[in-house]
């Protein structure tokens, strides 16, 4: 018997998430607690809500909480119900798990809430109803990241206007040193970081080591395009960022630029007036940093 009860509560566990828009998904999640709900541990139950929410299934989940189903329960990971719901985008199930008690602002082992794992799933429609449901936008993970810095690192304009208008500081830093803005120069979101420079984010900030929004910029992560780079530079410096501005290596944008290799960028940096002859704390120039035989050539006034 205990080997057969096993059997189907993995069967429950096993339904694939990507079911969630047939209708027989949650026909068959339901059947199958019907079969052995007698049987079931209060743990099983729970795990039974889990699957319908994240599945989807608004009415097997007010069935289950009726039965003795906890939106206090937790996964391994510990998260509750209503973080599944926010994750997996399940509008449908945010309103009922709030007005039965969910605890809105409650986080898993990593710090995150509903409302961080809405803005980093991309999910706009949730972040409006957490929001409204006045969820905190500005509670971060263990390692300092809130919602809007999930927001600002996918690039998700619409989801960091909403943050904002419900009252996250983009002035948060996490625990790296970095702020929404840097993450968003970064990786060349130039909507995002002009929005958050709108909401009065300084365009001289430092942040961690001492470095600004445009040495992110100009140190971009790989991939990121020469126009996006080149778009958020260019804002910055519109917006008043120092151009020769040096980090605690005494580092300025150009000698980073030029340290990576970008070529578009030093000749940028070069055309909006950036000193080539400044100095690191090593006595090194940009000239001295970088490897790239196009960068020399534009550096080199010989």
């Amino acid at each position: 018997m205990l080997r057969w009860i096993a059997h189907v509560v993995f069967g429950l566990l096993a339904v694939s998430p990507l079911q969630a828009a047939e209708s027989g998904a949650c026909r068959e999640i339901e059947a199958k607690y019907d079969a052995t709900r007698r049987q079931l541990t209060s743990l099983e139950i729970n795990q039974t809500l889990f699957l319908a929410t994240d599945t989807g299934c608004e009415g097997l989940a007010r069935r289950l909480l009726d039965e003795g189903a906890s939106l206090l329960a937790k996964d391994r990971l510990g998260a509750m119900p209503l973080s599944h719901a926010a994750r997996e985008g399940r509008a449908n199930l945010i309103g009922p798990y709030l007005d039965r008690g969910a605890a809105i602002d409650a986080r898993n082992l990593f710090g995150a809430t509903a409302l961080y794992y809405a803005a980093d799933t991309e999910r706009p429609r949730i972040v409006a109803l957490l929001l409204e449901k006045r969820a905190d936008p500005n509670l971060a993970g263990r390692s300092g990241v809130t919602p809007l810095v999930a927001a600002a690192f996918k690039g998700n304009d619409r989801i960091v206007e909403q943050l904002l208008a419900g009252g996250a500081d983009p002035k948060i830093v996490d625990q790296t040193g970095k702020a929404a803005i840097t993450y968003a120069a970064a990786r060349g979101f130039a909507d995002v970081v002009r929005r958050l420079l709108d909401a009065g984010v300084a365009a001289d900030a430092r942040y961690g080591n001492e470095l600004t929004a445009l040495m992110w910029a100009v140190g971009h992560d790989e991939g990121v395009g020469t126009r996006a780079t080149e778009a958020v530079i260019g804002l910055l410096l519109d917006r008043g960022a120092p151009i020769d501005a040096a980090d605690n290596r005494g580092r300025t944008a150009l000698m980073i630029a030029a340290e990576v290799g970008d070529a578009a960028v030093v000749e940028l940096l070069l055309k909006r007036g950036a000193d080539r002859a400044l100095r690191d704390r090593q006595g090194k120039t940009a000239l001295d940093l970088t490897v790239n035989e196009a960068v020399r050539q534009k550096l080199d006034t010989k």
